[in-house]
């Protein structure tokens, strides 16, 4: 579990990690990657690969007070200066400062004339840059994002890289994790069902709700977890129909998953003998 944390100040990204530092984390990572309005007129996300020396400093600031590894998160380049050279200047001197794992979105941002949405999207994926940052920086831990959807596409990556993150895919499509231990690490155990992820989630929904917490904080995480399957949108409709709701509680988990069976059950009793 790692905490990203935004900023270019030294001295406030310590004091950040300082406060992180009961709560556990495994990591903390430092985002170089955004490209939002917002966080340029801050100085921090995409907008500091302009300044490697600056990035170098917050790693240091940060690692001197952290417990656990700190870690970079950034793009391949911003706007015109995406040249590989500007990426291995970067990367060598962030590296320099000490730090030892890199997290690279394989595109680069635009700062200027597109959102955070086409920033994801619109900028070409160049994995083989990212390739080649490992080959140049072996003692290094090179980790890949940007584009992946499958394990498929995981396994190609693990053979140039050291480890892949999935992101918006884990979230969108989250039971792709259930294989995860399987098909990456041979472990042959049965993956958990969708049916009994469902069960857990809902013991740790009703300790939560005891607690305060709103149904549709947490519920929200789970809207795709029948993606792609029978049922799926029904699922994720009587959750987004219910679970906001001042007086919503588990019964609309339960609901969703009544609702998604009964799509199935039809389906079942349709198909011809």
């Amino acid at each position: 579990m790692a905490l990203q944390l935004g900023g270019s100040d030294p001295a406030e990204l310590a004091t950040a990690v300082n406060i992180a530092s009961s709560y556990c984390y495994d990591e903390i990572n430092l985002n170089c990657g955004c490209p939002s309005d917002r966080v340029q007129s801050g100085k921090f996300g995409a907008i500091l690969m302009k300044d490697p020396g600056l990035v170098a400093q917050c790693f240091q600031a940060m690692q001197e007070v952290s417990t656990v590894p700190v870690t970079i998160k950034h793009r391949t380049g911003i706007d015109e200066q995406d040249s590989y050279a500007l990426l291995c200047d970067f990367v060598g001197t962030v590296a320099d400062a000490g730090c030892q794992t890199f997290i690279v979105h394989a595109r680069k941002a635009w700062l200027k004339g597109l959102s955070p949405k086409q920033n994801r999207d619109i900028p070409p994926l160049d994995y083989d840059k990212v390739y080649r940052l490992k080959k140049d920086f072996p003692q290094l831990e090179i980790i890949l994002n940007g584009g992946v959807t499958t394990l498929g596409d995981t396994k190609t990556h693990l053979d140039h890289v050291d480890g892949v993150m999935m992101g918006r895919e884990a979230y969108q499509n989250p039971y792709l994790l259930a294989e995860v231990d399987r098909e990456l690490y041979h472990d042959h155990r049965p993956s958990p069902s969708r049916e009994q992820i469902l069960e857990n989630f809902a013991v740790f929904m009703t300790e939560e709700l005891a607690r305060g917490t709103k149904l549709s904080h947490m519920t929200r995480h789970i809207l795709g977890l029948y993606q792609g399957m029978p049922g799926g949108r029904k699922f994720r409709r009587y959750i987004s129909e219910h679970a906001h709701r001042p007086d919503a509680g588990i019964e609309v988990l339960y609901g969703a998953m009544a609702a998604m069976q009964g799509t199935q059950t039809n389906i079942q009793q349709t198909e011809p003998i």
